[in-house]
């Protein structure tokens, strides 16, 4: 339940569970629902109940903090509509629109500001910030298309091709199904060479966990060949290694 100046305690709570997920580059989960990966859509989506989301200082905090222009611009568009309401909230906007790493996000609050938050302009904002999300969306699925194809050709290095997957899929914000798909036909792939699948490995932490978990399940399933038994011999170490670390942590907690 809000105060009179707008904010919750659920809010606040969230807000600072969202800067420790960005302190550890993790991607952000869909309240209620910790197999699915928040996305601009989710946030763009007026109907959908985002629970302790619905606070403007985790709003806040994605749209001048995320280091992806879509789901910082969804956020921001969410927030709009509450600059209508306590003062405070109007002081925590003009904030966001000062200090967001992303000009789209301050050009955005100063439009709306402008217009005293005048539910017409609000609405165009949304217009735009939709056409916005499903362009960056498209042009991010074409350059992971051609990342590959230069893979296969041996025109990108396997580090460089590694590097652009993770930073282009998070980019994105690609579903976490699609990425699991994706993920998993490069590892299970004939074509791919080993290189590039252990690189993926290393960055294994970069998936979210039901992800992680899905691809574990389906790699260890898989037919047997030479590459993939390597492969699952490494997923084993890798889950034997978190394992050792976690009761390391109890042990020391203790």
């Amino acid at each position: 339940m809000a105060n009179a100046l707008g904010i919750t305690q659920d809010g606040l709570k969230t807000a600072l569970e969202i800067k420790d997920s960005y302190r550890r580059s993790e991607p952000l989960i869909l309240p209620g629902n910790e197999s699915r990966m928040l996305i601009p859509e989710n946030l763009m989506n007026a109907g959908l109940d985002l629970q302790g989301m619905e606070d403007p200082l985790p709003l806040a905090m994605v749209a001048s903090r995320d280091p992806e222009a879509p789901m910082a611009l969804a956020a921001a568009t969410r927030m709009c509509p509450l600059g209508a309401g306590p003062k405070l909230i109007r002081g925590v906007l003009q904030v966001v629109g000062e200090t967001s790493r992303h000009a789209l996000v301050r050009e955005c609050l100063d439009f709306v500001s402008d217009s005293d938050f005048d539910p017409t302009t609000i609405a165009e904002v949304r217009r735009h910030a939709s056409r916005f999300i499903v362009r960056t969306r498209q042009q991010y699925t074409v350059a992971l298309k051609q990342n590959l194809q230069m893979l296969l050709d041996g025109s990108i290095a396997p580090r460089q091709f590694v590097q652009e997957f993770f930073e282009l899929t998070e980019a994105g914000n690609m579903r976490n199904d699609i990425r699991q798909k994706l993920v998993l036909s490069l590892l299970l792939s004939g074509t791919v060479r080993p290189s590039v699948k252990f690189l993926m490995l290393e960055n294994f932490e970069r998936l979210a966990k039901p992800v992680r978990k899905g691809i574990m399940t389906a790699v260890l399933k898989a037919e047997p060949t030479r590459h993939i038994e390597v492969i699952k011999e490494e997923l084993k170490y890798m889950v034997a290694q978190d394992m050792v670390g976690k009761d390391m942590g109890g042990l020391s907690a203790g």
